[in-house]
């Protein structure tokens, strides 16, 4: 009996933390999204991660539901949402049920292992903890600081770069000549308008078009590659104009 109630945690009680991190390429808000059993736990979740982040920060997208969940969920769930987490970048911290995954990358190899320690202490029986990090390196960094959370801007609807997209390309080889021996990925992302497979390819066309500008400033193209992601990994709600304007972005990934 017990082992079937414990299924149950897993299968359907779960919560999502989408970390960008606030030193990312794009300092984005963290997407909170799952299931939980009831409106008090998720208001519980929400102030703790507005208390961290910041309330214009956190993007709800918690769902709830008559799930079962195990004793003291809540609690155990915000006891691990601390100050620390902002240290992560293209991360997660998931929980489904008793299980607590925490993936990521960070800023400096030697914070790792205290990362790891933090969570392994914060985590107590019969919740279980795994984790998966690694270094974002300086080289990471320096891309990020050079983009400064600025959007590298297009014309409408086009993956025609404006004359201000152009200016923070120009910044942007600058620092990519500075990373000589590291490959860099382009991210491109879109807002949620239209249709989802015509938003996945001109992701993916301004993705191209800021590599063949890099090119063409001297960037070696063996070391760019191109993804275009469309509006699946949004990081603003879709729902106003100042939130799709920050999904349309383009990120650099050290590789």
């Amino acid at each position: 009996m017990k082992k079937k109630q414990y299924i149950n945690y897993l299968k359907y009680t779960t919560l999502i933390l989408t970390l960008a991190g606030g030193s990312g390429v794009f300092a984005a808000p963290i997407v909170i999204e799952g299931v939980v059993p009831n409106d008090v736990s998720k208001q519980a979740i929400l102030m703790k991660m507005r208390l961290v982040y910041g309330a214009d920060q956190v993007v709800d997208k918690i769902q709830i539901r008559p799930v079962s969940a195990p004793n003291g969920w809540s609690d155990s769930v915000t006891q691990l949402i601390q100050n620390d987490l902002k240290k992560i970048s293209q991360g997660k911290l998931t929980v489904r049920g008793t299980q607590v995954d925490l993936t990521g990358k960070l800023a400096n190899p030697t914070e790792i292992q205290a990362m790891q320690n933090l969570y392994q202490s914060l985590v107590a029986a019969p919740y279980r903890f795994n984790s998966q990090f690694s270094a974002n390196q300086a080289e990471q960094q320096l891309l990020d600081d050079t983009l400064k959370n600025r959007i590298i801007e297009f014309e409408s609807g086009s993956a025609v770069l404006t004359a201000t997209g152009m200016q923070i390309l120009n910044e942007m080889a600058n620092a990519l000549n500075r990373v000589q021996n590291k490959n860099v990925k382009i991210i491109g992302h879109t807002d949620n308008q239209g249709q989802a497979d015509k938003n996945m390819q001109l992701s993916l066309q301004r993705a191209e078009t800021v590599k063949q500008y890099l090119i063409a400033k001297n960037i070696d193209k063996n070391r760019l590659s191109t993804q275009g992601l469309g509006a699946s990994k949004a990081v603003a709600d879709n729902a106003t104009a100042e939130g799709r304007k920050k999904n349309r972005r383009i990120e650099f990934e050290v590789l």
